[in-house]
């Protein structure tokens, strides 16, 4: 990845959370292995809320609970910043309420996806296959990820997915865990996603031998301009349009141009990140 500021010499270790682990290679990292070529071309990140699927599936959620709310007492628990600290009292409190693993499911199974992105799943699943590693990094959780991706079809699109940890325990509790620690100021203390990012791409660039032509990332939110800082001035962003994302990289080019050094490419369908790819990946 030319002209990229992933590129650093740190090797990091497994993080939580992540589809399957890719350290010692076990049977399961066999298998991983072999669905990721050496010879892909291109990296290409997506987030999930108000990305993949046009809701934000915490908020979306409460459609579980009883009388479709949440009591006051549990929404004034909220803290900026501790967004996963608060979703875990959620989580717990719908639980209580006798809500079930498959009511769950079938809420974040229904989650529309936004204008164009399954048009987009096709067009990744029909190049050729060393093109695109395809990864998702996502402040939801791997429960609400799976369920939804499991239903649409598209799982088997995706290499990685990096999310927050959430289990059911045996009392029928969905738990949900933070993804990792961070120094980051811009990001919520649970995950930053340009850590992940950054690990990630060093990872895969020393088991491969060479960097990747391009990294892509296509987001909406303020949690998805941090690993777009990241990129280089040959890497793209796909900010959904007037969206946080986009907002923040707007402002970062009137305030400080030139800071900001991928290209920028908003969109409103997922058919616009389809043409950019096209004319990318053929040139």
């Amino acid at each position: 990845m030319g002209d990229s500021f992933f590129n650093c010499c740190y090797f990091p270790p497994q993080p939580p959370g992540e589809e399957e682990p890719i350290g010692s290679r076990t049977r399961g990292e066999s298998r991983m292995a072999s669905r990721i070529s050496p010879d892909k071309r291109f990296l290409i990140f997506f987030d999930f809320d108000l990305t993949i699927v046009d809701e934000d599936s915490d908020d979306s959620v409460v459609q579980a609970a009883p009388n479709q709310h949440l009591p006051t007492w549990l929404k004034d628990t909220y803290q900026p910043g501790h967004y996963n600290e608060y979703m875990q009292r959620v989580l717990a409190y719908l639980a209580e309420q006798g809500v079930t693993e498959s009511e769950l499911r079938m809420v974040m199974e229904k989650l529309p996806s936004t204008p164009g992105m399954m048009a987009l799943f096709q067009f990744l699943r029909n190049r050729p296959p060393n093109d695109f590693e395809v990864v998702l990094v996502s402040d939801s959780n791997t429960f609400f990820i799976e369920s939804w991706l499991r239903r649409s079809g598209a799982r088997s699109v995706f290499h990685r997915i990096f999310s927050n940890p959430a289990n059911f325990n045996r009392d029928g509790r969905l738990v949900l865990r933070p993804f990792h620690s961070h120094e980051c100021p811009r990001c919520p203390e649970n995950m930053c996603k340009q850590k992940v990012v950054r690990e990630y791409v060093v990872r895969r660039t020393q088991e491969r031998g060479r960097p990747y032509q391009r990294v892509f990332y296509v987001g909406d939110g303020a949690n998805d301009f941090c690993p777009a800082l990241a990129m280089g001035p040959r890497d793209v962003a796909f900010p959904r349009r007037d969206f946080p994302m986009h907002r923040l990289i707007t402002e970062i080019h009137e305030a400080m141009p030139g800071e900001f050094k991928a290209v920028t490419v908003p969109w409103t369908s997922a058919e616009e990140v389809i043409q950019r790819l096209r004319k990318l990946v053929n040139e």
